[in-house]
């Protein structure tokens, strides 16, 4: 009997012993894989954390735009929070522009910095514009109509005198003698080098040019010798401040002493 209870005994006690050998060390792997887990989690959320503070951007850059304003391109680039991350912005961007823009050809975003950017800008080549049904048709220095739009763009003159029956969006205004636009092209180009701002530029049917600047209308005839008569006519405009009239440019060459300025009645 004793010897059969002590049989029993070390069967019970192995079979304690094999328990633990097998059930143990399964719950201390399940506990350390949990531990694991939640530990590169913890690291990934604290690496991720630091690198929204580290690349937060809070110095930018905006070169090339003239259409739009400084803040209306940083609006245009950075749309939501996540935008102002300087890490998530080049991946965003890497290899590709923004484009679809209305008077932009297309957007660069480069990273100086972990907190500093540079957006660049490319505008389209804009020449000037011309009114049609109530509409600003914009166009380049070919004549193809680039853009459209119900808002005035400052700096760009407007074209008169053009003649045309149809107007359609990225085709070559329709007129006869397509010379002209390199004439617009230079004229606009010139008065932009030397910061004049002009209303508005008329064209008659000799493609002789005439100025208009409020009361002042300046008659320039063809392009000869546009240079000398727009680097006279920058130091003429302000004599002629308050005044009314017409300034007879159109025979002027470089060294004329005299020019006419007819004062309206």
């Amino acid at each position: 009997m004793a010897k059969t209870r002590k049989k029993k005994k070390e069967k019970k006690v192995a079979y304690q012993k094999k328990a633990k050998i097998i059930v143990m060390p399964q719950l201390q792997r399940r506990n350390s894989k949990i531990f694991v887990g939640v530990a590169v989690v913890a690291l990934l959320l604290c690496i991720f954390l630091l690198l929204m503070n580290w690349c937060k951007v809070k110095t930018i850059t905006v070169e090339g735009n003239v259409h739009y304003s400084n803040d209306e391109i940083v609006a245009m680039v950075m749309k939501n929070k996540l935008d102002h991350n300087s890490l998530y912005l080049s991946m965003k961007y890497r290899k590709k522009g923004i484009m679809g823009i209305p008077f932009i050809e297309k957007m660069s975003v480069d990273i100086l910095a972990p907190d500093s950017i540079k957006i660049t800008v490319y505008e389209k080549a804009v020449a000037g514009y011309i009114e049609y049904l109530g509409k600003y048709m914009y166009f380049d220095k070919d004549g193809i109509i680039v853009e459209t739009s119900d808002v005035k763009t400052a700096g760009i003159p407007q074209i008169t005198g053009l003649q045309f029956d149809y107007v359609v969006l990225h085709e070559s205004l329709p007129i006869e003698d397509e010379t002209i636009f390199q004439s617009i092209l230079d004229i606009t180009q010139l008065l932009t080098k030397y910061e004049i701002s002009v209303d508005k530029i008329y064209f008659d049917n000799n493609n002789q040019m005439t100025l208009y600047f409020e009361n002042i209308r300046v008659r320039l005839g063809d392009i000869s010798n546009i240079d000398d008569k727009i680097i006279q006519l920058k130091a003429i405009l302000p004599e002629l401040k308050g005044q009314k009239g017409i300034l007879r440019m159109e025979n002027y060459v470089e060294g004329m002493k005299n020019i006419t300025f007819n004062k309206d009645s």
